[in-house]
Order: C-alpha cells, then structure tokens, then sequence
C-alpha cells in the first residue's frame, strides 16, 4: 500500500497527425486519444501545440469563419474528457486579442486556459504576426501534484516561463505542447535542450511533440518524458503518430512545500477527478530507440510525401525517370510512400541520351514495380527547331536549345498530370536550386520538390541507405556509379559547369545554411574565385526558386520561408 506522502499520476502523451483546417477530422483524433487514454486509466493527457487547428495555419488565423469553427469544435471537446485532465493547443480569442494556447479540461468542463508566453519570430515561424503574447504562467494541482503548463517556445527560451515557475516554489511536472518541426539533428536539439531545461529547472518534463506533415514541413514527434536529473526515460516514435504512456510519483514528503497562491502572477487551479479503481500496471517502457540521421531523413522525406499526396487528396504520382540518380531516388520514395502502383515514370530520351540512361530507368521501375511509358522527344525538338530557325539562324546553339529539351519533357509530364488528376513529382536536388543549374518550365515543372532540400551528396548517402534497407540494389548501381549529367549535348557532365559535388556542397552548406560570407569561406580553405563564382549563382538564382514547387524541408535552412533574399538586390558581397 501506498503511504500517503506518495502521489502517482498517469500522464498520456497523444502524438497525434493533424491537418490544418480539417477539425472534424483533427476532432475525431483528439476524442480517439482520449478514448484509449482512459482505457489506459490516465489522468492527464497532453496533445500537441494547435492541435485542433493543425500547425501552422498561418494566414488561416485572418478569417473570422476559421477561428469561429475552431471555438465551436473545441466546445464539441468537452463531453470526451470525463474522467480526464486534458491540455489540448488551439487559438483562443480573448477580450479582442488572438492567444496560441491550451485549452485545460477536466472531468468533462474547459476550466482554464495558458496563453503562450514566447512566440517565435524566425526561421519558419511567424508567430507574432498573428498571436499576442500572454502574460501568466499556470499551474494546476490535482492528486497534490502541482503541474505547470508551457508551450513549444516557452521551453525553448531561456527566461521562459518555466524559470519563472521555477523560481516561485517550482512544480513537481512541468507539461508542454509543441509543434516542432523536424530538421537533420533537431531531435537531438531538442532533447538536448529539454534535459538541459530539465536540470535547470530542477523538474521532470512532459514534453509531447505533433507528427505528420504540412506542406514543406514534417513533424517527427520523438515526444519525451526527462527526469529532473535530465535523464530521458520515455520517447515516443518518430515520423508516426503514438500514445506514451508514463506513471509520475512525488514523495511529498522528500520535496519542498509548494502552496497555490496567486500573489506571485501565476495562475493557479486545483484540478480532480472522481475516484476511480487502482491502476493497473503500465507494461515496461520501450527501448529509447534513436534513429540515425539518414535513417531520420529518408524517413522525413517518406512521410513527407504520404501527408502531401493524402491530405491534398491526390492517389498518384508522375515523374521523368532520366536514368540519373535524383529521379531514381524520387521514384524509390514515392514508391514507399504511396504504394508501387500509385507511381508512373514517364522516359524520354533524347538523341543525347544514352542507352545506359534508358537500361537504367527501365531496371529501376522494374525493381521498384512501377509502370513506365516512353516518348521519344526527337520529333517535338525538331519542331522547335524549325519554328524557330529563322529567328536563330545568326546564333550558335547554346543553353536555349539544351533548355527546350527540358521544357518539352516538362510538358510531357504535366500532360500526364493535366489528363489523368496525377500529382507531378520534380527531381531536383537542393544543390543543382541553389546554383540555378536547373530549367524554369522544364525540369522545374510539378507541383511537388520531394527532395527540394536534399544536397546531391546527400541523395547519394539516402540511395545507398535505400539500397541496404531494401537488402538488393533497386536503384541500379550504374545509377549510382555514373558522372552526373543532365544529357542536353553530346557528352555533358555536371562538372563541365559546377565544382565537383563535395566542394560545392560543402561551400553551400556553409553560404546557405550558415550565412558565412566570401570571408568567412576563404577563411574556411575554399578558393576565393570558386567561392566568388558559387555566391554569385545563388544569389542571381533566387527568382529561379521562387517559382518552384513545395518540397521537405530537411535542412536547418531551406530556400522559402527559412531563407527570404530579395530577387532585386544591388548588394555584391566581397568586393
């Protein structure tokens, strides 16, 4: 028997996949949590930050109808928490001003709400252009276990609110709800930075994350439970939606007195729930599995593109399969993710292409079981040849000529996509945007850039991982083997216009994703002319990008929301 000084509470973390704007849909998983939370006997459970909504719903939150509904949904809420605490995110309209919060349920009733404290302003968030900031940290008590509430970047920032609640007698748990969008390392970030909180605060943290994607961003989920030593003891799934369970003990008697009081500017409840049996065992907790970075990214990227195609309702996908190795590796997730018979690859040579092009994109669909129609571009060049051979015939044939073969695959495929409700899938890679060194109209053409952020060195490492995951070489090893070229003249090759890929990755990542400057790369052992040259390219390329596709987000700064440049810029860096 438990002695009194002892108080256990059963925390839930529901890691649920929600979509922006769909709140039957988003309600129907909020009340299935709920359901099994309490088949669970759990007292609390925590979904994540705008849960109701889906994250982000950026201007969404302008519309009088959309912040309407979402108050109507949430009120639909309330007969499914019975027997259960709930802190669920959703926007709260409050005497005129728009608040990013938790609505608090209990048995049933909405009892409080926390206002987000910290809204995030950088990368890919805009927080502040929508929400205002809220002013009182909370706190509940319920089986004398004193709990505070938080919210994504309130944990995030140092003088959060959490060291405020520290600071006034502390809380024995201290929850947040987050929506933390999944880039290479992150998890390791943000773990890293919960237990760092954790030990600061001198607190365990219940840290619940969303899953799933939206638009260009994917959630991995990865929710956590850190004791206050900083140890993590709980992780949920990554990249799936997931209920952690998880059995909090306070001795009472072992910790300092913490009295409710609101003279401290803390907002403070006292929360219960009926009597109910004692609880039953949880079983024991999973192995803290942590997925490797490649792993984490093939896994951002196949979610990525299941959520794209499923929540904008599309079934199919359509691609060029060229032969090199970014198509290849586009058709090999596509194919995981949405099923074989859901992927088309459409061939098209050229009188450039090779025969190993075409052997290599008929092994890879037949490895990968997709249905593949070819369509000689020949007659289509000689057609633009001739129209316009009386307005070129003073000029040597150049890159306008070598972009018309791109541009009449780009019709090609969006034919297909027109006549058949198919999504067109693009196939370049982050470091052929970056530099431009790709076709506006052409090979630019779909409505989605599956591996947009992904670098070229990077799409070698994921087709190798693919090919070890799959246990055989699906994506042919000539695939792999072979010298980039995009085939639009007799013996090209990507290194007849760029650096070899390992140089001009290197020299990207640290331009693009770490703002270094001509300095700084020379300062890092890269050749000033090459540096000068790579600079340039990005930034001449910029309204190249803005007329792209969506695509992943994978990166710690992808081109669109992370990375904003002017397209009209005077500004030369290293003279």
């Amino acid at each position: 028997m438990k002695s009194d000084h002892r108080k256990s509470i059963r925390i839930c973390l529901a890691q649920i996949n929600a979509k922006v704007g769909d709140f039957k849909g988003n309600l129907e998983k909020i009340r299935e949590s709920l359901k099994a939370s309490r088949k669970h006997q759990s007292d609390i459970v925590l979904f994540p930050e705008l849960a109701l909504t889906g994250y982000p719903p950026e201007d969404l939150l302008l519309k009088e109808d959309f912040i309407s509904e979402n108050l109507k949904t949430l009120k639909k809420i309330a007969p499914s928490t019975k027997n259960v605490i709930s802190a669920i995110g959703y926007p709260e309209y409050h005497k005129g001003k728009l608040f990013n919060s938790a609505a608090i349920f209990a048995n049933g009733k909405l009892r409080s709400s926390y206002r987000k404290t910290c809204l995030p302003n950088y990368g890919v968030f805009d927080e502040k252009r929508y929400f205002q900031e809220g002013q009182l940290p909370l706190r509940f008590e319920f089986n004398g276990v004193i709990c505070g509430v938080t919210i994504c970047e309130d944990i995030w920032d140092s003088n959060g609110p959490g060291k405020y609640l520290a600071s006034q007698g502390g809380v024995d748990i201290l929850l947040n709800l987050s929506s933390s969008p999944f880039y290479s390392d992150k998890r390791k970030i943000r773990e890293e930075l919960i237990q760092k909180r954790a030990r600061q605060y001198k607190t365990t943290i219940a840290y619940v994350n969303l899953v799933g994607g939206q638009d260009e961003l994917i959630f991995d989920g990865a929710s956590l439970i850190v004791d206050e030593r900083g140890k993590t003891i709980v992780r949920g799934k990554s990249f799936e939606e997931d209920l952690i369970f998880f059995d909090f003990e306070v001795n009472l008697s072992k910790r300092p007195q913490r009295l409710l009081s609101s003279k401290n500017n803390i907002k403070n409840i006292k929360l219960s729930l009926p009597k109910r049996p004692e609880k039953n065992l949880l079983p024991p907790a999973k192995e803290l599995a942590v997925l490797e970075e490649t792993e984490e990214i093939f896994k951002a990227l196949t979610l990525g593109a299941q959520d794209y195609f499923r929540k904008n309702g599309f079934k199919k996908a359509v691609l060029g399969l060229s032969g090199g190795i970014d198509s290849a590796l586009t058709a090999a997730i596509a194919a995981d993710a949405l099923g074989s018979e859901n992927v088309i690859g459409i061939l098209m040579p050229s009188p450039y292409s090779s025969k190993g092009s075409v052997k290599d994109s008929l092994a890879l669909a037949k490895n990968l079981g997709i249905t593949t129609h070819t369509i000689e571009i020949a007659p289509a060049m000689k057609a633009f040849q001739d129209m316009l051979k009386p307005f070129f015939k003073k000029t040597s044939p150049g890159v306008a000529e070598e972009n018309l073969q791109a541009r009449i695959r780009g019709n090609i495929v969006m034919a297909f996509s027109n006549k058949f409700g198919w999504l067109a899938l693009t196939t370049g890679n982050k470091s052929e945007t970056s530099v431009g060194y790709c076709t506006l109209y052409g090979d630019m053409a779909g409505g989605f850039a599956l591996i947009k952020d992904v670098s070229k060195t990077r799409v070698y490492e994921l087709s190798n991982y693919y090919n070890k995951l799959k246990n055989r070489d699906i994506i042919p090893k000539a695939t792999i083997n072979k010298a980039p070229s995009a085939e639009l003249r007799p013996n090209q090759k990507d290194t007849d216009s760029l650096p070899d890929y390992d140089l001009l990755d290197a020299m990207l990542l640290n331009y693009v994703e770490k703002d270094c400057g001509l300095k700084d790369l020379i300062a890092l052992g890269f050749p000033k002319k090459e540096a000068q040259r790579i600079i340039k390219l990005v930034n001449l390329n910029e309204y190249k990008r803005r007329q792209g596709p969506p695509g992943i987000k994978i990166t710690s700064k992808s081109f669109g929301k992370d990375r904003r440049l002017p397209i009209t810029n005077g500004f030369v860096e290293g003279k």
